[in-house]
């Protein structure tokens, strides 16, 4: 494609509103580019105007299957009257493209689909099968990537690759993340005579006192440390001079491969019995969210194929520090697709910076999407080779 073109995709893909939803007109838009080059597209609509997209290309002689996924969804744009410029415009300004979801992650998700098109209409010999996977819903709750897990898509991966702002730099490992509340049951009396009641406040603070040193055994991961933990929401009573019968909290841990999610939820659920014991208030435990920790050998065959094809595509950009390895505490769709794939071996990249995603403002240098179409192009060749 020329540049031109190449620019036109992702800006037609800004152009279409998918905050918080919305996915399925990402999705017809992407299944009628691929059409063009003769590429069939599976949309997976589910919802209110939400669904999945699917695509395999390759010719299958071997049974390497590289995954390769990005989200069509973007977080809300906030203030309107704090934009520069119109959020769903697509406005270029010199090497800038502004709009929600340049960064995060439309720029990602465009280059794979152009590396795609690109190597197949240039008659790409691919021995095994590369699958784009895009997801509805990774910024809230992962419905899509949770669908598709459920059905398998990930299985018989053979490496995933997500294409998350990270300024060319390789993600090798993140932090999953569980959010988690734990909901007190007493009995209410008067506060003259707190002795006939049992204040369901009383077993949260037990609860909160043995979170605090809950993990300090777990083990420390080579790549993510410690595990990261933290009781962030506390709600109960409505009234002065009532002892109040139901009260909750709610906490976000940060598993790591060390530690991972069954273990947390374990340790969880051990102190919560330990105070049950006791026979007050009496508290039940309930997971909200548990996406999982993701990590990769920095050594490995894929991670090192990644960062030389990102080296080599960013050292076009004269200005741009080259990339490197690194970690980040995030979580992506990957926490998803690993749930029953743990030796999975993934890797994150991307055009621009993490941090400018979910900003005001947010936007992709032009130069750095065109170098990580390139590098993607680089990646699914290599890998097969």
């Amino acid at each position: 494609m020329e540049k031109a073109e190449r620019l036109q995709i992702l800006r037609d893909l800004i152009q279409i509103q998918s905050v918080n939803g919305n996915e399925l007109a990402v999705a017809q838009y992407l299944q009628k580019l691929f059409a063009q080059y003769k590429l069939e597209a599976q949309v997976l609509p589910f919802g209110d105007q939400r669904a999945n997209l699917l695509l395999e290309v390759g010719e299958g002689t071997d049974d390497q299957v590289l995954g390769i996924t990005g989200h069509m969804d973007t977080v809300t744009t906030g203030d309107l009257a704090k934009w520069d410029y119109d959020p769903f415009a697509a406005t270029v300004v010199g090497d800038r493209l502004y709009g929600r979801g340049a960064a995060d992650m439309k720029s990602g998700l465009a280059a794979q689909v152009i590396a795609i098109i690109e190597l197949v209409t240039a008659g790409q010999k691919l021995p095994g099968k590369v699958r784009l996977i895009a997801t509805a819903g990774e910024e809230y709750g992962t419905p899509g990537a949770n669908r598709l897990e459920a059905a398998g898509i990930a299985q018989d991966l053979s490496a995933l690759i997500v294409g998350e702002p990270t300024s060319g730099n390789v993600i090798y490992a993140h932090s999953g993340s569980l959010n988690y509340r734990v909901t007190s049951v007493g009995k209410s009396v008067h506060s003259s005579r707190p002795a006939d009641g049992v204040n369901a406040i009383d077993s949260l603070i037990d609860f909160c006192v043995g979170e605090r040193q809950l993990f300090d055994d777990s083990p420390v991961d080579p790549y993510l440390g410690t595990v990261k933990h933290s009781v962030t929401i506390f709600k109960a009573g409505d009234q002065v001079n009532t002892i109040p019968d139901q009260a909750e909290i709610n906490g976000n841990i940060r598993p790591t491969k060390a530690f991972p999610n069954d273990q947390v939820i374990a340790k969880l659920q051990a102190l919560v019995d330990q105070i049950n014991q006791a026979g007050q208030a009496q508290l039940s435990l309930e997971i909200i969210h548990s996406f999982w920790p993701v990590a990769s050998d920095p050594d490995g065959k894929l991670v090192q194929l990644v960062l030389k094809a990102s080296q080599e595509a960013y050292s076009s950009l004269v200005e741009h520090e080259q990339p490197k390895l690194t970690i980040i505490n995030g979580a992506t769709d990957a926490s998803v697709f690993v749930k029953h794939h743990q030796d999975l071996p993934v890797v994150l990249l991307g055009a621009d910076n993490w941090n400018i995603s979910h900003q005001v403002n947010e936007y992709t240098t032009i130069s750095s999407f065109l170098v990580t179409i390139e590098a993607y192009k680089t990646i699914i060749k290599d890998y097969f080779a």
